[in-house]
């Protein structure tokens, strides 16, 4: 809305203080600024304020506001005075104002930074959280305005308003004064308002989803008349499912006389339905679609799934009218599944709810999914039910509009009915918020993503977000620390979600392998080794082996506490006549099922050839197994989460695909070692030590800490499905991200720290004033890169001392150099294209003396060019040690980010490079070090010293601190970073200085608007 001419010029309206909140029930509103167009709806929204809430808010009778009323709260300023308004199809629900105050309590301007606050809610929308969504907001334009204080005078009868301030979370101080009470509030954030807000975040977009999914009544709107047809199958699907709820088939062509279809009520509108229906299911052509929201808005409908087509998939006319249903909804209230959607699920007793274009409902059972694509969608559900996989909810969002793999993820932390989440992402609209709730998510139950479009750098057609341009092995890096299992296809993400949803979580890495073949056996054994895992040598049973000694030597090695999971290989019987024997698979199941029917704190999986019914015998032998204890939302890290689940199956026919093709055989370690034989340190493949507070086993790569052998498990005994899969590497691949979540699961539990040391030593205010000044001489909004002396200025004012060069641009300019530092020296280039490319010629180390630098300033003139061209400088040596490289970036919409390798073309070509979200902390620090690949060279290599991973893993958090700081530092590079043995050198840095970009997971909470 834009202001009127009356408006204050020297403010124009703000219209990015406009947003889209969730309530606290789950519907929507928007809040926007107040402007003079707004008299006839504040008067309206006044008259429907009852006189108790009047009386609240101007502490007297006031039963109508005055014409000067009127004018005074919808002429603001937007600075001193401004007005905030929350509404729903266009009309006020709730309102508030703040005045700028000094002193003495008068009216003022800057620099004053005291404002009066008041709020007023209609009554009928009390309870929903609005005044807290306002609160806020408020404070946000606020402090932007330069406000730091809120007074405000409420009865002390009014405790619905105290509760609002008190429970927001800010400082606050309150007084009692002449009858009412008085209160202030800093308006500076704090740890607990932030918490609180995320948490009402949390809450109310669960909320949201969960409307969605259990409605009390469906409307499936553009149901044909004749079978066949997207609404037809909807409403068909809906009833095969046995919905709980009313449903209700509606188009406007249908005959007057007509009064039933498919045995429900057929309306020709919404309005012809004497009860509110709760959720619209859209199947109708995308130039219809408005007059349908339209209809469901007017008649309070809670939530659409919009299965049309014809939106962002098709352009950017497209890509408007998407936006524009978007907003229509929202403005109602509503919120949307789609558009080009497939549908949603729900399995739950309580609702049966298949309003989707799947035509068989998935049996009940613990895995949420949701999909971006209808299509992967599908295949996954086939896959699914194929295995005789079990779901809680399911949600093809389509073009994901509206609800996104974020809102899902806030349902799925809260629902007692789901224990792992898979999700196919194809697009992240805002990665940050993603990982903050993923991490959250993971602490309490696995969260399994595949991320199509990796490599494409652009979104698919339909996702209107922005894209991020890292790579995508720094995304993997990223969900990894956030407790993600990241998988490349969907074949594995069934795989995983089948083991996680049905087997507790491994204590550690030691693998037991016991079968019928040894060579089978021995695929397994290898597969483990690819992985990181620890197998003890495979048991033979011999082909001889029957069903009783399959159950014996299972229940051995789960009583058996030198291991901590147990792969069970399996071929078929044959027979004297040399035929495979039938109903071997229904023994074989019984006689697992058996063995762990006591209970078991171990995962087991089977891998199985051709026998025929074993993975569906597996299925059926366990359905009877008791379901787990449920809690309602979880709110702490709970140590069940993967565990056993009564209710999810994995049987798996042997050429069973969900919809893609098997992953790749892991390759085989060079040179296999013999079980328990210990490799000498600083060999290829050695791991580096663990990260402070973590265990590595002898055979886990760098960086990947093995959880201690002797860690008691963290699940309660309990008979669970076992799943079946027809190759070892894919077993084997799925119990491998089980370990390293339930690793991840055990160190989220001791979260670490930012050492408090750092704090003596870094100069905050400094460094400040230095950005400040440089970005006041470069007004270019793509900032300035700063020069050598001033970035190593900047570094030292977070304590990272960078080694002075000087410049060299003639022989003798080069000696007085050295003679100022004192020799061995470095001569080397600084032009860009010669940069860090010592195997261009370009550096020349250990100069020793005058007549060698000479000598050596001559032979890089000689052979790269004239001085003025390669810009030589003079460094006084470092100490001998470990080439590394330290970086810092900021993504516009992943966030800061904090990268580390080996310096040289090695290590770019391999792109081994790790990375860790910032801030990071010690552990974060610890583990980056050690996730690199090459991480050996760090620890004694080949006999090599060990060098200073202390000071390295100090560097990096000091770094991390100053991009954390200040955001205006958008790109750091210390190459290369000499780590000795004692100590290291940062030999070069350079720095780029730009305004901040705009951060979507910062300030009052909203919805995002693509």
């Amino acid at each position: 809305m834009e202001p009127t001419p009356e408006q204050s010029p020297h403010h124009a309206y703000p219209d990015h203080w406009e947003a889209d909140v969730v309530l606290r029930d789950g519907g929507t509103a928007r809040i926007r600024p107040i402007t003079t167009d707004d008299a006839e709806r504040l008067v309206s929204f006044y008259e429907q304020v009852s006189d108790e809430s009047k009386y609240y808010r101007f502490f007297a009778p006031y039963p109508r506001l005055s014409d000067r009323d009127v004018h005074r709260f919808t002429h603001h300023d937007y600075v001193d005075r401004v007005g905030l308004a929350v509404t729903i199809g266009g009309e006020f629900i709730g309102t508030v104002r703040y005045d700028r105050i000094d002193d003495t309590g008068r009216p003022a301007s800057a620099p004053a930074d005291e404002a009066e606050v008041a709020f007023l809610v209609q009554d009928a929308h009390q309870g929903r959280g609005v005044a807290s969504a306002l609160l806020e907001h408020i404070a946000a334009v606020a402090r932007e305005r330069g406000i730091r204080r809120f007074a405000a005078e409420v009865l002390p009868a009014n405790n619905k308003m105290i509760k609002v301030f008190r429970d927001g979370g800010y400082t606050q101080r309150r007084s009692f004064e002449d009858g009412s009470v008085h209160l202030t509030l800093d308006l500076e954030p704090t740890e607990k308002s932030l918490a609180v807000q995320r948490g009402r975040e949390q809450r109310a977009e669960a909320r949201s989803v969960q409307r969605l999914l259990a409605p009390g009544s469906v409307a499936v709107i553009g149901t044909g008349r004749t079978p066949g047809g997207v609404g037809r199958t909807v409403l068909r699907n809906l009833l095969a499912a046995g919905y709980t709820g009313r449903a209700y088939a509606v188009n406007r062509a249908f005959d007057e006389g007509l009064a039933t279809l498919d045995g429900v009520p057929a309306q020709r509108s919404l309005g012809e339905i004497d009860e509110q229906v709760d959720l619209a299911v859209i199947a109708v052509p995308a130039h219809r679609v408005p007059e349908a929201v339209a209809d469901c808005g007017e008649h309070g409908v809670q939530g659409l799934v919009v299965l049309s087509a014809g939106y962002a998939e098709r352009g950017a006319e497209g890509r408007e009218l998407q936006r524009e249903l978007v907003r229509q909804a929202r403005s109602y209230g509503m919120r949307i599944i789609g558009p080009n959607a497939f549908g949603i699920i729900n399995t739950a007793e309580t609702v049966r709810l298949n309003a989707s274009l799947a035509p068989e409902s998935p049996a009940r059972g613990r895995i949420g999914l949701f999909t971006q694509s209808g299509a992967i969608g599908i295949a996954l559900l086939s896959g699914l039910h194929r295995r005789g996989a079990g779901l809680s909810s399911f949600i093809s969002a389509g073009n994901r509009a509206d609800v996104s793999g974020n809102d899902f993820l806030q349902y799925s932390f809260e629902d007692p009915d789901t224990d792992v989440a898979l999700l196919y992402l194809e697009s992240l609209g805002n990665p940050r918020k993603f990982t903050r709730l993923a991490r959250r998510t993971a602490a309490v139950k696995p969260v399994v993503v595949v991320k199509g479009a990796r490599h494409s750098g652009t979104n698919p057609p339909g996702h209107a977000v922005p894209v991020s341009r890292i790579p995508d092995t720094t995304v993997s890096a990223l969900m990894r620390q956030a407790g993600v299992i990241r998988v490349d296809t969907v074949t594995e993400m069934v795989d995983a979600g089948l083991l996680l949803a049905g087997q507790p979580l491994p204590a550690g890495p030691r693998v037991a392998i016991l079968g019928n073949s040894e060579s089978l056996g021995l695929l397994t054994y290898d597969a483990c080794l690819a992985e990181g895992l620890r197998p003890r040598p495979p048991i033979d049973l011999t082909t001889a082996a029957s069903p009783q000694d399959f159950r014996d030597a299972l229940a051995e090695a789960l009583a058996d506490g030198t291991c901590d999971a147990v792969i069970v290989t399996a071929i078929p019987w044959v027979g004297e006549n040399g035929e495979a024997e039938t109903g071997d698979g229904q023994v074989l199941a019984e006689a697992l099922t058996k063995a762990v029917a006591g209970g078991s704190a171990k995962p087991v999986a089977v891998v199985h050839v051709e026998i025929g019914g074993l993975a569906e015998a597996l299925a059926a032998a366990s359905s009877t197994a008791a379901p787990r204890p449920r809690t309602a939302a979880p709110r702490t890290a709970s140590p069940e989460a993967g565990a056993d689940r009564a209710e999810t199956t994995a049987p798996e026919a042997a050429a069973d695909r969900a919809g893609t093709t098997a992953p790749a055989t892991p390759a085989a370690q060079a040179g296999p070692t013999a079980p328990g034989t210990a490799t000498a340190p600083g060999a290829p493949g050695t791991p580096a030590p663990a990260a402070p507070g973590t265990a590595t086993s002898a055979t886990t790569a760098p960086g990947t800490a093995a959880p201690d052998a002797t860690t008691a498990p963290e699940t309660v005994p309990r008979p669970g499905r076992i799943p079946a899969y027809p190759a070892a590497e894919r077993a084997v691949r799925a119990l491998a991200e089980a370990v390293k979540y339930a690793q991840w699961r055990r160190q989220a539990a001791v979260p670490g720290k930012i050492p408090e040391f750092l704090d003596d030593t870094i100069d905050e205010a400094g460094a400040a004033a230095l950005i400040e000044a440089q970005l006041a001489t470069a007004p270019d909004p793509r900032g300035r890169p700063l020069s050598h002396d001033e970035a190593r200025e900047l570094l030292g004012h977070y304590g990272i001392d960078v080694r002075p060069t000087l410049p060299a641009p003639d022989p003798e300019a080069a000696v007085a150099a050295a003679a100022r530092l004192g020799y061995p020296v470095a001569l080397k280039t600084t032009a860009p294209h010669l940069r860090h490319r010592a195997d261009l010629g370009g550096v020349r180390l250990d100069v020793a003396d005058e007549e060698a630098l000479r000598r050596a300033y001559g032979e890089l003139t000689d052979l790269l060019g004239k001085p003025a061209e390669l810009l030589p400088v003079v460094q006084a040596m470092a100490p001998r040690g470990v080439d590394t490289v330290v970086r810092a970036s900021i993504d516009a919409a992943a966030g800061a980010i904090l990268s580390f390798g080996l310096a040289g073309a090695p290590s770019e070509l391999l792109g081994d490079t790790a990375h860790r979200l910032v801030p990071a902390t010690d552990r974060d620090a610890a583990e980056l070090i050690r996730s690199i690949r090459a991480a050996p060279v760090l620890f004694g290599w080949r006999g090599s010293a060990p060098v200073d991973t202390a000071a390295l893993e100090e560097l990096l958090l000091r770094l991390s601190r100053l991009v954390d700081d200040h955001p205006e530092v958008v790109s750091v590079a210390l190459e290369p970073v000499v780590v000795a043995p004692q100590g290291l050198t940062v030999l070069g840095a350079s720095v780029r200085l730009a305004p901040p970009p705009a951060r979507s997971d910062v300030g009052p909470r909203r919805l995002p608007n693509y």
